[in-house]
This record gives C-alpha cells, structure tokens and sequence, in this order.
C-alpha cells in the first residue's frame, strides 16, 4: 500500500512538473512574441531610415577634376530633336544607344569637350553619360536628358554648373555598358533614391 500511494504522489509530482514547465514554456515564448514586435517597431522607425546619404553627399567629389558648364534640358521629342514617335530614330542618341533618365542618364556634349562614353556627375541631376550631341551644344554647353518638357521645365531649366569629371570617354557607349553602370550592385541604394523621387 506504502508503493501504491508512493506512485500516487510521484505521479502528482510528475504532473505538477509538465505543468510547470509548460507554463514556464508559455510565459517564454509570450516573453519572445514581444521582444520580437518591439524590434520589428524599431527597425522600421525615421529614424533609421533617414541614415543613408544622397550621392552628393556621400562620394568625396573635390578629388575630381570640374568644368563650369551651361546646362539645359532636353527630350527625345519633336520640341528637342525634330523627331516624332513614329520615327525609326526617335529616341536613339548620337552613340547609338536610346535616352535614359536612369541613375546614369543620357546626355548630350559637344565631344571635342567631353567624348561620348564621358562619365559626368552633374549636381542637382546626378551622373550624365556623353551619348548624344547637339547643333545648339558647343564648348562647354550640356544637354540633360529629361522624359517631358514639364520635366525639363520644373527640375532643371538653364543652369551654370560646375560638373565632376569622373571619367573621360573613349567615343563609343553602348547599351550593354550603360546598363552596366545602372545595375551596378554598389549603386542601387542610390539608384533606389532617384526611382522613389521619380515616382512622387
């Protein structure tokens, strides 16, 4: 009897101790849930989000050498080219390759300044690759490419600018190099910041 009423009370014990340890179990993983949503609050605060730097600010650009431009804007339309959408060549640039508002944009130079394939950091516009020329664009002039005239008109204008030269072109570009610098992996924080402002 001494045995069976011992089993009863190990038995007891033995159930007190799942109990336990599964409130114990309960209590941590209630413990984890909110520790879990606090960091997942903290990761997606301003604050955080604030800490990457625009390209202006985040390139030293004074170890480059700079040239004092006049800049206009351009489209691939009628107003800036004479060419209207239904032309084989609308929208094509001098190199070759289509007009791009991208992190690398197109934009047009005269190349005995700056040779087709240059690689410009133009401020206020971002990086400009010589692929076009222009009738009106001689000495230090540029034309930067814009998708619309409202574009043209609202983010850019006519300016004087100093801008960086970041590498002089060899007079060829193509759409396999062009694309190469925008989906360059190093670069996307920054391209990402150009396509969000795109869309605004």
């Amino acid at each position: 009897m001494v045995y069976g009423s011992g089993s009863k009370i190990s038995n007891s014990n033995q159930k007190l101790e799942r109990d336990f340890s599964s409130k114990s179990i309960g209590l941590s993983l209630k413990s984890l849930k909110k520790s879990v949503a606090t960091t997942t609050k903290i990761s997606s605060s301003e604050s955080v989000k604030g800490t990457i730097p625009k390209l202006e600010e985040a390139i030293n650009w004074s170890k480059y050498p700079t040239k004092k431009v006049l800049a206009t804007g351009y489209t691939a339309g009628v107003e800036s080219t004479g060419k209207n959408p239904n032309d084989p060549q609308y929208g094509i640039t001098y190199s070759g390759v289509k007009v791009k508002r991208d992190l690398y944009s197109t934009i047009a130079a005269d190349t005995n300044v700056f040779p087709i394939g240059s690689i410009l950091f133009i401020p206020g516009y971002g990086y400009g690759v010589v692929a076009d020329t222009g009738s009106a664009i001689k000495g230090n002039r540029l034309d930067l490419y814009y998708e619309t005239v409202k574009d043209v008109y609202e983010q850019w204008g006519k300016k004087s600018v100093n801008v960086y030269i970041v590498e002089v072109g060899k007079g060829k570009l193509t759409e396999k190099e062009l694309t190469k610098l925008n989906e360059d992996k190093t670069m996307q924080v920054f391209r990402q910041q150009y396509i969000k402002t795109k869309l605004e």
